[in-house]
């Protein structure tokens, strides 16, 4: 029996798409890496057929890839090898709402604003948020173990993830802790799957925990003088408030935002770097010390200048000089990096990583911009305009030697965030050794032992 003959079996006409734009828009990421090709979608609505698509793969050798918002930049939803796309758009109901164990169990297909806009509902507060929030999934989230903008306070999803449903590469179908605050009972499999990027099998429902929302956040955005003084500036705000974010960008980032979305620039004088910072204002005496704070950084030479919101709004238009750097350096065709130190090395790092840059690349400009409250920076090569796109992307892959090294130096990340996928998969050796890769071999196969869940994501 052909393909459409098998999969028709267990799903109905309007389950199923052949045509080449269905293709090409499901067969992809934000990445667009490779090509897409895929063989066909399949938009299953429940876990049992989630299962049932599992079986029929390992029985015909048929490899499959997970789509979710298809928000990814590494490459780990692209299919391009006549895969089968499993598009979970489909399965986006939300099962159950428990304010008393504030949690959420929900489908895979629900996106990740929905369960932040639930909690909302009822007084409380989904934290993982990052600019992706109004398309990705839930599902999409875990398997990437996706972190964001107020990790420094929160941590990422796995923190918030205290049960999955999940069909294995094999089509076992496996409930992990199933909510459970505290489980002793040996190997927790529940963080296996997070951040496994569909490798091992397909997470179908997830049950997600809130927590309580901030009573009245505030934001601060300060001119920083140099790299030494960012985090002398992030240590002393961390004594003095809880801080939910730490955010830092240059003139230059600050500079194509502003020209872009026409803005007016944030302070009066230009500084080489900005951090944002957010903190939970709950009362005189803390704004008090917030400022005081501020006041005493300036005295002692780290920020030159500074503001701080007044209101909800005033707080939401200072994110955007930080929230709207992705879609405004998109103009420049940007080639992304996305790494982690340790918190403390991040002044040694950005030091190297702008002199390696400089040696090397001297007709490339570079802008950086990151979490550096957690440690991690997205580094953005931009495309000159009269350079052939293919010519600048070869040439900055050259770099990442040089790049990655400098991180293995520092016993760093090459994937902060984004995931390893296809594009980094190739790269792996300079986070994870021989003996980490071996073992990650030999648990895909305990769950995926015929090698059909999204096959070339991560591990060759």
């Amino acid at each position: 029996m052909d393909l459409i003959g098998k999969l028709s079996k267990h799903f109905s006409e309007e389950q199923l798409r052949f045509d080449q734009d269905s293709l090409a828009h499901f067969g992809t990421d934000r990445s667009r890496y490779k090509k897409p090709a895929p063989a066909a979608v399949v938009f299953p609505q429940s876990t049992e057929q989630v299962q049932a698509l599992v079986i029929l793969a390992n029985e015909g050798h048929i490899a499959l890839v997970p789509s979710g918002g298809r928000t990814g930049l590494s490459g780990g939803a692209i299919a391009h090898k006549q895969e089968l796309v499993v598009s979970f758009d489909r399965m986006n109901k939300v099962l159950d709402i428990n304010t008393t164990d504030r949690s959420v169990r929900c489908q895979a297909g629900v996106v990740t604003q929905q369960l932040q806009q639930i909690a909302n509902d009822n007084q409380l507060l989904y934290p993982v948020d990052f600019a992706s929030s109004g398309s990705s999934h839930i599902g999409g989230n875990i398997a990437t173990n996706a972190g964001g903008i107020r990790v420094i306070a929160y941590g990422n999803t796995r923190n918030w993830v205290s049960g999955l449903e999940v069909v294995t590469g094999d089509g076992k179908v496996l409930q992990l802790n199933q909510g459970l605050v505290k489980n002793a009972t040996g190997y927790d499999l529940r963080h296996l799957f997070i951040g496994s990027e569909g490798t091992l099998g397909f997470i179908t429902e997830a049950t997600m925990q809130l927590t309580e929302a901030p009573a009245n956040l505030s934001v601060l955005v300060l001119a920083v003088v140099d790299v030494q003084s960012l985090m002398k500036v992030f240590d002393a705000f961390r004594l003095s408030c809880r801080l939910t974010a730490f955010e830092c960008f240059s003139q230059r980032t600050v500079d194509i935002v502003c020209q872009h979305m026409g803005l007016e620039k944030p302070l009066h004088k230009e500084s080489p770097y900005y951090v944002l910072l957010e903190f939970d204002n709950d009362s005189v005496q803390k704004e008090e010390t917030v400022l005081a704070t501020f006041e005493r950084c300036i005295g002692q030479g780290y920020v030159s200048d500074g503001v701080m919101s007044q209101s909800a709004q005033q707080a939401k238009d200072l994110w955007r000089y930080r929230e709207d750097i992705s879609e405004s350096i998109n103009n420049y065709t940007p080639y992304k990096n996305d790494i982690a130190v340790r918190v403390s090395d991040i002044p040694l790092f950005v030091a190297e990583l702008d002199q390696l840059i400089a040696q090397r690349y001297t007709h490339f400009e570079s802008v950086w911009y990151g979490h550096i409250g957690d440690g991690n920076l997205h580094l953005n090569i931009l495309k000159p305009e009269n350079m052939v796109a293919e010519d600048f992307f070869t040439a900055c892959a050259e770099l990442n030697p040089h790049v990655f090294a400098l991180v293995k130096k520092l016993q760093g990340s090459i994937s902060a965030e984004h995931g390893v996928g296809l594009v980094k998969r190739d790269d792996l050796s300079y986070s994870r050794s021989e003996d980490e890769v071996a073992i990650m071999r030999a648990m895909k196969a305990v769950f995926d032992p015929r090698g059909v869940m999204n096959p070339g994501k991560i591990l060759t």
